[in-house]
């Protein structure tokens, strides 16, 4: 009694412009996706190779810092263990993955002061 009825307006034209409106919509969603893809992501990725390397190519006589932040010189070198001599006569064994840092036996280039 209270009710009136209800007729689609439009109907062709609404399915057209939906479509067109869902890619105007997703337009930003993809935007920002590409955004952190080239800020935040790829540079991470390319970090991670460069860290693999390091730990990769880890040899004696490096001096190595572990994830726990202990800096000592390594002087046997396995597949997945390193062993790391942190003062004379003190020797340990770390998990090549928990290392953090890896400075070649050469060392660094000293400073132009």
């Amino acid at each position: 009694m209270f009710e009136s009825p209800a007729y689609a307006q439009a109907a062709n034209g609404a399915a057209s412009g939906s479509s067109a409106a869902f890619f105007i919509q997703m337009v930003p969603l993809v935007a920002i996706f590409v955004i952190f893809w080239f800020l935040l992501i790829r540079p991470q990725q390319r970090r991670m190779k460069e860290h693999q390397t390091k730990i990769g190519a880890v040899k004696k006589g490096d001096t190595v810092v572990t994830g726990g932040g202990l800096v000592g010189k390594v002087t046997k070198v396995e597949e997945a263990h390193v062993e790391v001599e942190l003062a004379p006569q003190v020797r340990v064994r770390a998990v090549k993955s928990t290392l953090t840092d890896v400075t070649p036996l050469g060392g660094s280039k000293p400073a132009n002061d």
